[in-house]
C-alpha cells in the first residue's frame, strides 16, 4: 500500500499510472488529499469550499470504473480545484466579493465541464482577490491566503489559491484565470508551473469581466500535468464564440523532443523594466544559458515594442468600473477600496479611449507575430521580485508606487498580444522564496512553450514543499 506521504508527492501521470496496475485507488487519493486540506488549510487559507461529499463520491465512481478496466477519460480518478471565479455546477461563485451571492451555480463553466466529462474529481474551489483584480490573493469575502513557502509572504494573484493549492498538492490539477499575469504571477511566487494558453484555446462561459485579456489555464507541478489538462480543458464549447472551439491536441505528444535547434531571444528587462531585483535577473539568466546547453541557439534581444502599461489601464480600469457600477449603491462599502479606486478612476476612461487601446492591443499582437517569425521563443523573468508581504498590494519598500501592474512589467503585455506565456520554477532567492523564468511562444504554439518548459524541467526539476513553513 501507498503511504500517505508518498501519494502527497505523485503527479498525476504517476497516479495514473498505479490507477492502471490497482496498486492505488481513487478513493485512497482523494481522501488523503482531503485530509491535508483539513491539515493545512488553517495556515494558507486556500479554498472558499471543500466539496468532501462529492468529491468521494465522483471518487468511488472512478475507483469502480477503473477496477472494470474501462476509465471515462484522460483524468479519471485525478483530484482537481477550480478557481472561484469559474462556475461548478452545485457550488456558489463568490469570485472573492462579499457583495456576490451564495446560491449554487446552474451548470458547469466549459473546462470544468471537460475535466468532469473525463471523469476529474473536484475537489472545491479556490480563493482569489475580489474579481480578480490585483496580483495578489487577499479579498474582503475570504482574507489573505499565504504563501506555504513563507507564510508572511503572498502567493501572488489572483489564482492565489490555486497556486498554493498546487505547491502543496492538494489536488494534482487547478484551474485558474490569467487577465494580466494571474496564472503566472502565483506561479512564480510559488514555485509551480503555470500556463497561459493561447486566447480561445480553453472556451469560456460565463465571459470574464475582462473580454479578450482573460484566458484559463492551468497550475500543477510539471509540465507533464499541465500538458495533461490541457488536453482536456482545450475541448470546444459552444457556449463561447470567441472560442477556437476545434478539437484540442494531445499536447503530450512531442512533449519530450526537446529544444535543440530552436532561435530563442532572451530579453532580461524587455526594453524598459527599471526595477529588476538581481538575483532574479541572475537566476533567470542562468536559466536561458540552459537553453543554449540544450542546443537551442539564444540571443538576448528586446522584443521592441514600448511599455504597454496605459493600454492596459485603458482596459483594465474601465472594466474596474463596470464591475463595481453593477453592484447596488449600498452594497458597494462591502468591496475592496482598492478595486473601488480603480474604478472611479476607469470612470473616466472614454469609449473612444478603450476601443483605441483594443487597436493598439492588436498592434503588439502584429508586432509580436513578426517577432517571432524571427524566433521560436522569447524568455523574459517571470516577476522583477520574490514574493511581496502578504497582505498588501504593492511591495512595503514604495519603489514601485501605488499601482500593482508596477511590479508585474514581464505579465500583461501578453494578455494584451494573447499569446502563450508559461511560468516556470529557477530557482530560490537568498531568503528562500522561489524565482522563475517566463516562456513566451508564437501565438496558437502551446504546444512549443510547453515542450521547451519540459526541456528545461527535465535537467532542472522543480522543487516540491510537503507543508507550509
Amino acid at each position: 500500500m501507498t503511504k500517505a506521504a508518498e501519494i502527497s508527492q505523485l503527479s498525476g501521470s504517476d497516479l495514473l499510472r498505479l490507477y492502471r496496475s490497482r496498486a492505488l485507488s481513487p478513493v485512497t487519493v482523494v481522501t488523503e488529499a482531503l485530509a491535508r486540506i483539513d491539515r493545512f488549510e488553517p495556515q494558507i487559507n486556500a479554498f472558499v469550499v471543500v466539496d468532501k461529499d462529492g468529491a468521494l463520491a465522483a471518487a468511488r465512481a472512478s475507483e469502480a470504473r477503473w477496477h472494470r478496466g474501462e476509465p471515462m477519460g484522460l483524468t479519471d480518478g485525478l483530484p482537481a480545484t477550480i478557481k472561484d471565479n469559474i462556475d461548478v455546477q452545485g457550488l456558489p461563485s463568490r469570485k472573492g466579493s462579499a457583495t456576490t451571492s451564495a446560491a449554487p451555480a446552474a451548470a458547469d463553466a466549459p473546462a470544468v465541464a471537460r475535466l468532469r466529462e473525463q471523469g476529474a474529481v473536484i475537489l472545491g474551489k479556490t480563493t482569489l482577490p475580489e474579481y480578480g483584480w490585483i496580483g495578489v490573493c487577499h479579498s474582503p469575502l475570504t482574507g489573505i491566503t499565504r504563501n506555504p513557502w513563507n507564510r508572511e509572504r503572498t502567493t501572488g494573484g489572483s489564482s492565489g489559491g490555486a497556486a498554493a493549492a498546487t505547491l502543496l498538492n492538494l489536488g494534482v490539477l487547478h484551474l485558474g484565470t490569467d487577465g494580466a499575469g494571474s496564472v503566472r504571477i502565483p506561479a512564480a511566487f510559488t514555485g509551480v508551473f503555470g500556463i497561459k494558453p493561447s486566447y480561445g484555446r480553453v472556451p469560456a462561459y460565463p465571459a470574464s469581466p475582462f473580454t479578450v485579456l482573460a484566458h484559463q489555464g492551468p497550475l500543477t507541478r510539471t509540465v507533464s500535468d499541465a500538458a495533461l489538462m490541457l488536453s482536456v480543458i482545450g475541448g470546444p464549447d459552444a457556449r463561447d464564440t470567441t472560442a477556437w472551439n476545434t478539437p484540442a491536441p494531445e499536447f503530450r505528444s512531442g512533449l519530450d523532443d526537446g529544444v535543440r535547434n530552436l532561435r530563442v531571444a532572451w530579453s532580461p528587462r524587455l526594453g524598459y523594466v527599471k526595477e529588476l531585483d538581481a538575483q532574479v535577473e541572475a537566476a533567470a539568466g542562468k536559466a536561458a544559458r540552459v537553453f543554449a546547453e540544450l542546443g537551442a541557439t539564444v540571443e538576448e534581444v528586446d522584443p521592441g515594442f514600448a511599455e504597454p502599461i496605459d493600454i492596459l489601464h485603458a482596459v483594465w480600469d474601465a472594466v474596474a468600473a463596470t464591475i463595481v457600477d453593477e453592484v447596488p449603491p449600498a452594497e458597494q462599502e462591502k468591496m475592496d477600496p482598492g478595486l473601488r479606486r480603480m474604478a472611479k478612476v476607469g470612470r473616466r476612461t472614454s469609449l473612444a479611449e478603450y476601443l483605441a487601446a483594443h487597436v493598439r492591443r492588436t498592434q503588439r499582437a502584429e508586432h509580436m507575430r513578426r517577432f517571432h517569425a524571427r524566433y521560436d521563443l522569447l524568455l523574459t523573468p517571470q516577476m522583477p521580485i520574490p514574493a511581496l508581504e502578504a497582505g498588501r498590494v504593492t511591495p512595503a519598500d514604495g519603489r514601485f508606487g501605488e499601482d500593482w501592474i508596477n511590479w508585474s512589467p514581464y505579465t500583461y503585455p501578453f494578455n494584451l498580444t494573447q499569446q502563450p506565456a508559461a511560468s516556470v520554477p529557477c530557482g530560490f532567492s537568498s531568503d528562500g522564496l522561489p524565482l522563475a523564468l517566463q516562456i513566451v511562444g508564437p501565438p496558437r504554439n502551446d504546444a512549443l512553450v510547453l515542450r521547451a518548459a519540459r526541456a528545461y524541467e527535465s535537467v532542472c526539476p522543480f522543487a516540491t514543499l510537503a507543508a507550509p513553513r
